[in-house]
């Protein structure tokens, strides 16, 4: 018996993604480690939300409500991303002071604030309020853009700060906190690789577009061929992060007196 599987990459990944969304938060919950990262778990369940409304929704609804739902869960994903940083931030530097906390705190963010506003292209004010019954979807979503952004900016910041600063401050190698920053930290890394590659690839599209010869039509293939293996690529990186999340936060921390007898052994070598 011969048995035919006709399952594309983008569904197996998004299967795959998803259980493991599920699995984690199980172990989140089941773990009683949500207690410990409250605005982590709410964004794993925004996150499965998300995929469940773009699998179930998209070409069910009419257009303009399926925009608004999306739009919407965009901004309440971006700001609960904002929310993940100070959580994951506070704890791994729970050993800093209050008033270097703050200074750091606000150095990586203006210095990604600035990379945020500088980096990618910002439409112009009348395409924004062009039409008025969509100008507030429109401000919406480039709210959500713009925040994402500045969200993946500010977790690659962390992430490098965390990975070598933080053990001094109480947030050992196999602690649950630096653990996930680096999980973040990763995506986060994928994620911005991802969208500076598609901006170039977009770009090339367009002006292959405008040539409109049989060689620029084939090139134009390739390209959207590169882009689809691009998206899979880090739909495939977030997978793995999220097999991370699930193993680490399976398996308890180290007591502080090991942490502590381990740091001080790497020290004296």
């Amino acid at each position: 018996m011969r048995f035919n599987f006709e399952f594309t990459t983008v569904q197996i990944l998004w299967t795959l993604t998803f259980a493991a969304l599920l699995v984690l938060l199980v172990v989140l919950l089941g773990r009683d480690r949500a207690r410990r990262f409250p605005w982590f778990t709410v964004s794993m369940v925004l996150v499965a939300l998300q995929m469940l409304a773009s699998r179930e929704l998209s070409g069910r609804m009419p257009q303009f409500t399926l925009q608004t739902i999306f739009v919407t869960l965009a901004d309440a994903m971006a700001l609960v991303g904002v929310l993940v940083l100070v959580e994951m931030a506070r704890r791994a530097f729970n050993g800093l002071a209050r008033s270097l906390w703050i200074v750091n705190s606000a150095g990586l963010l203006v210095v990604a604030g600035v990379v945020a506003a500088v980096l990618g292209p910002w439409p112009a004010w009348k395409t924004l309020t062009a039409d008025s019954q969509v100008a507030a979807l429109r401000l919406m979503q480039l709210a959500a853009e713009k925040t994402d952004l500045l969200v993946i900016l500010l977790t690659v910041g962390l992430g490098l700060l965390v990975v070598l600063f933080g053990r001094r401050y109480r947030a050992g190698w196999r602690s649950h906190a630096q653990r996930l920053v680096i999980g973040l930290w990763t995506a986060a890394i994928a994620r911005l690789a991802l969208m500076v590659a598609l901006g170039r690839m977009e770009g090339a599209l367009r002006r292959l577009a405008m040539a409109a010869t049989p060689e620029s039509r084939a090139a134009s293939e390739r390209i959207v061929d590169l882009i689809e293996k691009a998206i899979n690529a880090n739909s495939a990186v977030y997978l793995a992060v999220l097999v991370w999340w699930i193993a680490c936060l399976w398996m308890d921390e180290p007591r502080a007196e090991d942490e502590a007898a381990e740091l001080a052994s790497e020290e004296e070598r």
